[in-house]
């Protein structure tokens, strides 16, 4: 049986990127014992991958540091599987820990949404984020013909990097209209940083065609890609590659919300203005409150940080810049929204859930969700609907509110554990 790990922390922070290290070091800085867990074995999330090794991320390189020098217990390796009041249970490869806190931040950030259109399971094409992680593993590019598809800042950024490492990108595809992004650019004066940010990308990835009103239509291959089809302003054409990139904004990771019964509105885990959501003393920062960024995230994890250690004088010292944030965010999330035509690319055969081989017609007879589930077992495969089921909410509308223990799939052993009782850990702080 694997060892079991018992631990007391007074602020347990579940999620190691900006928001929870951001989270973690403010709450750290009282005195107070916090807790970082991740499922990655190193801190930085997917936004900093790579950590003070990645190039061109400054802020990244202070945080690390800064959260290397810290207090803070990092429990790297190790996923929570279930969530209850005052206590945590989690899995690492050798060891299942059991946590109990005082307060709880969830920063548990967000994942690539994808919109199904022919030949999107395909080998080969990927998620812009995905093709990324990869690279930054290990996977080379150099020399390789790249088409990156989607929509927002994130395409800019995987372009930059892709061809610092070699990659010939032979075009992004931006599927918002050029007048919206005009106007977007315009409204940003006030945020020089932002444009200064925004221009630096472009120059990174220069020698890329950055078009917009395109998408991807389809993508063609036998075995593996081989070309992919986009519409141009309306004009069909096909451009011969190796790899597509697809990055079609991004969705809150709210199951362990749910687990807790915290609030949802409108798809994302509702706060008051210290960050904390309906549940007392469980709070939420960057992501699952709402797509923001790494600017958003790392203030709402400050005031998540301060608030959840009885700082909340420090806390509210950055609502102002929070505030501001916000609104940059607003103009952003308005000037990329998905255009409607998007929801019409999948033809009666595309794959909706890949894990279940169920199709977009089959599942489009259904009318909701909970439906589709029961008569198709759309969702009901090893992703549990992470990945359809996003794409389902802008197909058809459709709400996912179902969350149920285990939260991610978990050794029989650990769950057999977590059913007796354990005994009490040895003090503040103490393990074992």
């Amino acid at each position: 049986m694997d060892s079991i790990i018992q631990r007391i922390f007074d602020v347990a922070v579940i999620g190691a990127g900006p928001a929870g290290i951001a989270a973690a070091l403010a709450a750290a800085e009282t005195g107070a014992s916090v807790a970082l867990i991740d499922d990655n074995p190193a801190p930085g999330g997917q936004i900093w991958r790579g950590g003070r090794n990645a190039s061109h991320h400054l802020e990244a390189r202070r945080w690390l540091e800064r959260l290397s020098k810290s207090r803070v217990t990092l429990i790297g390796g190790t996923r929570v599987f279930y969530a209850h009041s005052g206590a945590l249970e989690a899995e690492s490869d050798h060891s299942l820990w059991q946590l109990l806190y005082g307060k709880l931040i969830l920063a548990t950030g967000a994942r690539e949404l994808f919109l199904p259109f022919p030949g999107w399971t395909m080998p080969n094409v990927f998620g812009a984020g995905g093709l990324q992680a990869l690279v930054k593993s290990g996977l080379p590019v150099k020399g390789k013909h790249v088409v990156i598809a989607g929509t927002g800042p994130l395409l800019l950024a995987v372009a930059a990097y892709l061809c610092e490492r070699g990659a010939d990108v032979l075009c992004i595809c931006e599927q918002a209209p050029f007048a919206r992004l005009r106007a977007f650019t315009l409204g940003m004066a006030s945020y020089p940083g932002k444009l200064v940010e925004t221009a630096q990308l472009r120059f990174r990835s220069r020698r890329a065609p950055y078009l917009t009103s395109a998408w991807p239509v389809a993508a063609l291959g036998q075995d593996r890609l081989q070309a992919v089809r986009i519409s141009d302003n309306g004009r069909l054409r096909e451009i011969e590659c190796e790899y597509l990139a697809c990055g079609f904004h991004l969705v809150p990771n709210l199951e362990l919300a749910r687990a807790l019964d915290c609030r949802v509105v409108d798809g994302f885990v509702g706060v008051n203005e210290l960050q904390e959501t309906s549940q007392p003393g469980v709070y939420c920062a960057g992501e699952p409150t709402g797509i923001g960024g790494v600017e958003l995230s790392i203030v709402e994890g400050q005031i998540a940080g301060h608030a959840a250690a009885g700082r909340v004088s420090s806390a509210k010292r950055l609502l102002t810049t929070r505030a501001r944030s916000r609104r940059a965010v607003k103009a952003m999330k308005k000037a990329f929204a998905l255009r409607p035509e998007l929801a019409a690319l999948a033809t009666p055969d595309t794959l909706l859930c890949r894990c279940e081989d169920v199709s977009f017609e089959a599942a489009q007879k259904h009318a909701t969700w909970r439906a589709a589930k029961l008569h198709s077992r759309c969702g009901m495969g090893p992703c549990q609907g992470r990945v359809c089921g996003a794409a389902a909410e802008f197909l058809f509308g459709w709400t996912m509110d179902s969350s149920r223990p285990p939260i991610f799939p978990a050794r029989c052993s650990s769950l057999a554990a977590i059913s007796t009782p354990a005994s009490p850990a040895q003090g503040h702080g103490g393990s074992q």
